[in-house]
C-alpha cells in the first residue's frame, strides 16, 4: 500500500474535520453534516478503486 493514499485520506479528514467543526459553531449542522458525509464518499471512493485494483491483480496471479 502506498503511503501516499495514508497521507490523502489524513489530509481529507483534518480538512472536514475543521470544516465540520466551523459549520456546526455557526449553527448550520445540515451543512457540517453533508459535509462530513461527502468526505466519507470521497475516501471510500478511493478505497475503493485500490480495492479494485487488488482483486485485478490477483486475478492475474491466479490466471497464471
Amino acid at each position: 500500500m502506498d503511503v501516499d493514499l495514508i497521507f490523502k485520506i489524513a489530509a481529507i479528514g483534518i480538512i472536514v474535520s475543521v470544516l465540520n467543526q466551523v459549520l456546526v459553531r455557526s449553527g448550520r449542522e445540515d451543512q457540517a453534516m453533508l459535509t462530513t458525509l461527502t468526505g466519507l464518499i470521497v475516501v471510500m471512493t478511493m478505497v475503493i478503486t485500490r480495492i479494485k485494483e487488488l482483486f485485478v491483480t490477483i486475478k492475474y496471479l491466479f490466471e497464471l
